[in-house]
């Protein structure tokens, strides 16, 4: 199994990829992946989609999702694997979780409008691409690139969305460890996203105690420094390695994150994440 390999972090349409996650399934065929993790934010309506097109093509889709969680103002994200997607308790829980991403995205709209950019909520809406979708961050950044405020997605995280942003707020919401006990009441293996993201390797450390299964070593936005550091911690606590591309497609020419298979782990992983369901 060492050579099959698996990209653990795919965004669709669901949420804020721009791909329809039949779409996804057949780049992760393509880039000639066993497997792939289909990872909306806070939502689970491409999974089914996914599915359908895997058994068509033979690839495998591992149902998922990754849970918006807050620690101390900042996003922390908790992604989840093998969840009992159509469970209605977790289905309620998901609806309060989309509530509060509903809440502040206003918020930072009406940052944004307190800074002088005049921005409203159904331009931002106009980005959708499915019903129902999740609408985040990377769509207030597609307005903000259109209205020429920034040049690029990244310039528009740097300056106004991103936790040292100028219209970045987060208003009360589930906390990891609350995060992680929501996808073990689903059935599933619960992994925290991207470490090296949140500059508080405390936390990392103390969600290990807690229970979380695996870390995401291997991610776009690390560098080799970090993912040698997140492997060791991952080897010294015994926990899952895991990997991910967090492919959420091109905006503007601009690919946001990775293409799907950039970073990836061995399937061996998936065998692993099976036998702790």
């Amino acid at each position: 199994m060492e050579n099959l390999r698996v990209d653990l972090h795919s965004h669709s349409t669901a949420s804020d990829g721009l791909n329809p996650p039949r779409e996804n399934v057949k780049m992760a065929k393509e880039a000639g992946l066993a497997a792939l993790g289909i990872t909306d934010h806070d939502s689970v309506t491409g999974i089914d989609e996914a599915l359908e097109m895997a058994n068509e093509i033979r690839i495998e889709v591992i149902p998922g999702i990754e849970i918006s969680t807050v620690e101390q103002g900042q996003d922390v994200h908790v992604l989840g694997y093998f969840i009992q997607y159509k469970d209605q308790t977790f289905l309620r829980r998901l609806e309060e979780l989309q509530k509060a991403r509903d809440r502040r995205n206003e918020m930072m709209i009406e940052k944004l409008n307190e800074l002088g950019i005049e921005i409203q909520m159904k331009e931002v809406l106009a980005k959708i691409r499915r019903e129902g979708a999740n609408v985040g961050r990377p769509h207030i950044a597609e307005v903000l690139i259109e209205k020429g405020i920034v040049n690029t997605m990244e310039e528009a995280f740097d300056l106004y969305l991103g936790k040292n942003g100028k219209a970045y707020v987060n208003p009360i919401r589930i906390s990891p460890e609350e995060g992680v006990d929501m996808i073990k009441a689903a059935g599933g293996v619960p992994i925290l996203a991207h470490p090296g993201l949140y500059d508080n390797d405390e936390m990392v450390i103390r969600l290990i105690k807690y229970g979380i299964k695996g870390i995401e070593v291997y991610h776009p936005d690390h560098d080799e420094e970090e993912e040698r550091k997140y492997q060791q911690l991952a080897d010294q606590y015994g926990i899952l390695a895991t990997a991910g591309s967090d492919f959420h497609g091109s905006r503007n020419g601009e690919m946001f994150h990775a293409p799907i298979g950039t970073k990836t782990i061995s399937y061996e992983i998936v065998e692993k994440m099976k036998s702790m369901l």
